[in-house]
Formats: structure tokens, C-alpha cells, sequence
């Protein structure tokens, strides 16, 4: 946890990639163990791996060595998980009897931690129970272990933007800020658009080619925009009921209803279209790619080397082209939104979160949990999803008093 030091005195948030438990209320299993011969340990733990490992329990060291009064010690080993009504007749692997047969194994059954520990807190209270092994991250994602001031300031500026977009005359709304934490830039920002109305002008959302970062008017952020985008006008934030859009109807012709357009995800879209106009060689040698050669592609390369492949490919045709067409070689068109921060006045539903996921965001901070339908920390956790081919960390920023919902669940901001 960080403060910002400024006046509002706002506080940011690791939210880790598992639900985290009291130190002393871990979740616990019971376990089917017995106490063993010091001499016999190693052969023991040996054929119990090859019988049953213990593939869920991989934080649980198989053997505990407690000290007895007197200096003496004694060694426990686990045999297999336990039956919830403490009868093992019928759930112990017929191995596993065999070995407890034929060392004369003295049994019993205790509780083992069900879940790794994800501090030393938890660890060290694990342990009482029994020894499991703890593991401190090994990744290096800057903010996790704390932010510099600067740092710190530059994600207040950031959700007070996002904060900003979200207000809609006395409507609730979901607003999304991409930012290039590496140069401070803002590359795309959006708003729920869900429900949109041509005719309306009560809120504006607009597509940019370039955004700059400025903390004295937010407004004059936006340094090119379209000025033929539509006026939209949203109703609801759309992470906090992603089904809301089935139980509408149109107002008119004019209104439609797209149950995609969250503003996570519209920002990625802006962020695409950013890039496509900023580097033109780079994407219409992206997008003449022949199909056929897509299909070669990912049936002979890994996705690692694929996208190496393919960003090579792109640069080497941004040179080859640059002399007939202006373009700038040594401008490389960005990855996705790869490195890319992300800022969400609303914690992401499921889809908004994997879109992120698919997206290569490198972090993603929000100010209201949504206690509904979030998929980073109130219902779901998919940042600690190991079969995910990128995880990025999350964080909680915790907004100041002055900032709240009011009964109308509007968006209040003062003091801003």
C-alpha cells in the first residue's frame, strides 16, 4: 500500500493475484500422514511421490519435523488426503495401504494448509499448522513493492482524469484511460458506449491521434480530435451490469444498443486506430499479410516467436518503404497496448479484464470495486490465472473522501 502526498491523501493498492486470508483463518484440508523412522524418510517420501503426489498441495512440505520434550525429535509424513468423515477405508489407494502394512506405519489424521501463502505473515502461521514453502514474487512490475512520489502523483493525475470522463450529468459511467507510463502520454480515453444516441449531446467522447500529458486542464489534453465524431449519451456503468443491455429497448431510431462497447474496450479501439494513423506503412504492411502466410505462421512457429517474427517483418517494410511514402523507420509501431497502463473509474468485468489480457497491458488501476460482476479482486481474480499467456498487476486506488457516490449513484467529485 502507497499514499500519494498530496491533499487528498490518496492511497494505492496491490490487489494480489489470490484472495488473501487472516494470517490465523487459513483454509485447511485434512490429511492422511503417519509418523515414520528417521532412517526410513528418504524411502519413504520417494515412493509416496511415485504413488501420490501430492499435486495440489505443492506448497505442503511431505514431511514435518516437530521437537519433542526432552531434546528428542519425531518425523510425520503425509500418505494421502483424508476422507471428510475421517474413515480412510475407502479412499486410500490400495499402494498406500501396502506401505503402511509393511513398515507398520503409526497413522493419524491432521489438517495441512489448503492454499499457498501469499506473504511471510501467512507463511509463518501456516507453519504452525504444518511446514509449507513460501515463494516471494520473482517478477519486477514497477509499484508492487511501492511507488516513487512522482510516481505516485502521476497515477492521482491520471484517475482524476479517468474521474473526469466518467461524470455524466447525473449518470453513472465506466471511463478508461490508456496511458504510456514510459513518456506520461495519454494514448487513448473512452467512455461506456453501450447505449448511444446520435441526438444527444450530453457527453462527448472523442477519438485522438495524439494525446499529451498535462496536470493544469485536463481538457486541453486532447490535441487532435475528430470533429465529426457522434455525440453519445451512456446510461449506467456497463462493467458493474455487463447484462444490463438485454432488459432495454431502443428509444428510437435514432438510439441503438451494443452490448461490446465498454469503455475498456473502446479505448483499445481508439488506441488501434491511434496507431494505425500514426504509423500507416507500418499497418498496411500488417494488414496485406496473405492469409496463407498467417496460416504458415502459426503452424510453425510459437506465439513468442511469431510476434518477434512479425514485428521484424513490420520494420524491415517500414524501411523498405519509408524513402516513397514519408514514413519514420525509427518510429516502431507499438505492440498492442504492450507496457501500456490502464485507468478504470469501475474495476472490469470478465470481458473488459481479458480483453486487457489479450491486449498485453502491463497494469491496470480502478477506483470502485464492482461487487457484481468484477473479475480483479470482487468476484474474480483473472490476473492470477496461470493458464493466461500474460498477466499484468493491478491495483486499488483509494479515492479520498471528497470523492464518493451519492445516493443517486452519480459520480461526486470535489475539490478537484
Amino acid at each position: 500500500m502507497h499514499k500519494c502526498k498530496e491533499k487528498e491523501c490518496w492511497e494505492i493498492i496491490h490487489i494480489p493475484d489470490k484472495s488473501p486470508f487472516p494470517p490465523h483463518q487459513q483454509p485447511t484440508v485434512k490429511v492422511y500422514a503417519a509418523v515414520i523412522d528417521p532412517k526410513l524418510t528418504n524411502t519413504l517420501v520417494r515412493k509416496l511421490n511415485q504413488i501420490l503426489p501430492l499435486e495440489n498441495l505443492r506448497h505442503v512440505k511431505r514431511v514435518r519435523k516437530q521437537c519433542l520434550d526432552g531434546g528428542s525429535t519425531r518425523l510425520s509424513v503425509i500418505l494421502c488426503l483424508a476422507g471428510e468423515n475421517d474413515s480412510q477405508s475407502d479412499i486410500t489407494p490400495q499402494e498406500v495401504v501396502e506401505l503402511i502394512d509393511s513398515y507398520q506405519l503409526e497413522t493419524f489424521i491432521t489438517k495441512v494448509c489448503r492454499y499457498a501463502p501469499v506473504s511471510k505473515e501467512e507463511w509463518e502461521e501456516q507453519c504452525k499448522i504444518w511446514p509449507t514453502s513460501y515463494h516471494p514474487p520473482t517478477y519486477n512490475i514497477s509499484g508492487i513493492t511501492g511507488f516513487s512520489e512522482e510516481e505516485s502523483h502521476s497515477v492521482c493525475t491520471f484517475m482524476k482524469l479517468a474521474l473526469e470522463l466518467a461524470k455524466c450529468k447525473g449518470q453513472m459511467v465506466n471511463a478508461a484511460v490508456i496511458v504510456d507510463p514510459s513518456t506520461n502520454q495519454v494514448i487513448a480515453r473512452a467512455c461506456d458506449q453501450v447505449h448511444s444516441c446520435s441526438c444527444s449531446i450530453n457527453h462527448e467522447v472523442t477519438t485522438s491521434t495524439s494525446f499529451a500529458y498535462r496536470t493544469q486542464n485536463h481538457d486541453n489534453m486532447l490535441l487532435n480530435s475528430s470533429a465529426t465524431e457522434p455525440k453519445l449519451l451512456y446510461h449506467g456503468g456497463s462493467c458493474l451490469n455487463p447484462w444490463q443491455w438485454s432488459n432495454q429497448s431502443s428509444c428510437g431510431s435514432s438510439c441503438s444498443w451494443h452490448p461490446l462497447r465498454h469503455a475498456a474496450v473502446v479505448a483499445i479501439e481508439h488506441s488501434a486506430a491511434r496507431d494505425r494513423r500514426l504509423f500507416p506503412c507500418s499497418g498496411l504492411a500488417a494488414d496485406d499479410l496473405d492469409e496463407t502466410d498467417h496460416l504458415r505462421a502459426d503452424l510453425t512457429c510459437p506465439s513468442s516467436k511469431k510476434q518477434k517474427t512479425k514485428s521484424m517483418q513490420v520494420k524491415d517494410d517500414d524501411e523498405l518503404n519509408s524513402h516513397s511514402n514519408g514514413c519514420h523507420p525509427e518510429l516502431a509501431r507499438p505492440y498492442l497496448c504492450t507496457g501500456y497502463d490502464i485507468y478504470l473509474v469501475w474495476e472490469p468485468c470478465a470481458m473488459c479484464a481479458m480483453a486487457l489480457v489479450h491486449q498485453r497491458v502491463k497494469r491496470i488501476f480502478y477506483g470502485f470495486p464492482n461487487p457484481t460482476a468484477g473479475a480483479l479482486g470482487s468476484v474474480h481474480r483473472l490476473q492470477g490465472e496461470k493458464s493466461l499467456n500474460h498477466h499484468y498487476a493491478v491495483f486499488k486506488v483509494m479515492l479520498p473522501e471528497e470523492i464518493h457516490l451519492d445516493e443517486g449513484k452519480s459520480l461526486v467529485l470535489r475539490s478537484l
